[in-house]
């Protein structure tokens, strides 16, 4: 009885051993789709352009399927995202080709320009009339001679043009010739200017009159004559300007200030404008010495020592 016992035991053991190790491949298979199905989850959750291969844990895993962004859509995003941004986030280099060129040229004008544009023509300046789609009325390399007037094709008397802007006599010409061309497009440029003279004496390395070819301040038109020597008086520079009535008014100009960067150079030169340059402390010790020495010479001839 013990002996039945113990082989019914036995059989049964050996019937569960049995059964699991079939059910084991089953499991196995349901393990590995389960893992499966978690990594494509994980690959359709990824963000685009991530090229990295996510990898689950387990002893089934597999490396799911790269997503894969063409390039071009990064690149486009890129720039749409770089014109979307306001002018105000993107650096000066990037603002070199997107600024207005207007706006450019409004900001250059003060410094450069608009001695050109105010420039009033005078003797020795020479202009070209350019009339479009006409060359024999046009004209190049005209010398304003000291009468004021100029010669032009079917105009004999001339043009008086002292005193007057290009945008003046471009438009004084173009009502002569509305008489014989049908809206004549006219243009008059300044070639050279040569009526626009200044002049600086005094204590300078090389005093007298200067041609005015562009916008000058009072330092410009020192150093380019010479620059003030050690006896000139750098504190009591005073430029002469002829008012309406005649009259010279001097404005004083500091330049010992404006080399220390105490003071802006803000005094700009007109036409007839006279820049002094006085003399210093030692200018006047080396008077009073010369005048002494021209007392010592004469006392020779006097007979007294």
């Amino acid at each position: 009885m013990k002996l039945l016992t113990q082989t019914i035991v036995l059989a049964i053991a050996m019937a569960f051993s049995a059964g699991a190790m079939a059910q084991s491949p089953t499991n196995a298979t349901r393990q590995r789709k389960a893992t499966t199905n978690v990594t494509t989850e994980a690959a359709t959750q990824a963000t685009p352009g991530d090229q990295t291969t996510p990898t689950v844990d387990g002893p089934f895993s597999e490396p799911a399927p790269v997503t894969t962004v063409p390039a071009n859509s990064n690149g486009d995003q890129a720039k749409s995202q770089a014109q979307s941004k306001p002018l105000s986030d993107v650096t000066a280099d990037g603002q070199t080709n997107r600024a207005d060129p207007s706006s450019e040229e409004a900001a250059i004008v003060p410094y450069y320009n608009n001695f050109f544009t105010t420039y009033r023509l005078g003797p020795e300046d020479v202009i070209s009339v350019t009339v479009f789609g006409q060359d024999r009325y046009s004209k190049n390399g005209i010398t304003i001679g000291p009468s004021g007037r100029i010669s032009l094709a079917l105009i004999p008397d001339g043009i008086f043009v002292n005193g007057k802007t290009v945008d003046q006599v471009a438009e004084l010409i173009k009502k002569r010739y509305d008489e014989y061309i049908i809206d004549p497009q006219v243009s008059v440029a300044l070639d050279r200017a040569g009526s626009y003279r200044y002049s600086v004496i005094g204590d300078v390395g090389q005093p007298g009159i200067k041609l005015m070819t562009r916008r000058l301040s009072v330092t410009e038109a020192i150093a380019e004559a010479g620059g003030v020597l050690q006896t000139g008086n750098r504190k009591k520079i005073f430029v002469l300007r002829r008012q309406a009535n005649g009259t010279l008014a001097p404005i004083p100009v500091n330049v010992s200030a404006i080399y220390r960067g105490q003071a802006p150079d803000s005094v700009y030169l007109v036409p007839g404008d006279q820049v002094v340059v006085p003399g210093n402390t030692l200018k006047k010790l080396q008077t009073i010495m010369g005048f002494t020495q021209v007392l010592s010479f004469a006392r020779m001839f006097t007979g007294g020592f």
